[in-house]
């Protein structure tokens, strides 16, 4: 199983449409199983801090938590464009803790020049492999 940073930035719009699973006929279902399912790994992986951002019809699937904790990603929903929130976060996060690893989870490769240079670029399918493989783990 591939580890993921200790810090980590979700973009959860772009997660949840990287699998053509009905999501969009319930959005916030939809960010909620795909928190929960952060929430699964999070409490395995031991991670620093991991941020899920929210935006449009998702964010009424689960509430915002920014604080969030070890066990429990925190929940941003974002207040305009997604973009501009993943952004904010990953240079807070990078700001906050900069000998620790940061990723973001995203395809938006326009997104990439706007996060800071020390951030890991991490593709949709990387993050839904890794989800995966702490639900085959368990049981």
């Amino acid at each position: 199983m591939r580890t993921l940073p200790a810090l980590l930035v979700v973009d959860a719009a772009n997660v949840v449409g990287a699998r053509p699973d009905g999501w969009w006929r319930d959005r916030p279902g939809a960010a909620a199983r795909l928190v929960a399912r952060l929430t699964d790994a999070a409490r395995l992986r031991r991670p620093v801090r991991w941020v899920a951002v929210l935006e449009g019809a998702a964010k009424a699937g689960v509430p915002e938590t920014p604080e969030g904790s070890p066990a429990q990603p925190a929940v941003v929903h974002a207040a305009g464009a997604g973009d501009d929130a993943i952004a904010e976060q990953a240079a807070a996060l990078a700001a906050a803790h900069p000998t620790e690893p940061l990723g973001v989870v995203t395809a938006d490769r326009g997104l990439q020049a706007r996060l800071p240079p020390t951030a890991q670029l991490i593709g949709p399918r990387t993050l839904w492999a890794v989800l995966d493989a702490v639900d085959d783990t368990d049981g």
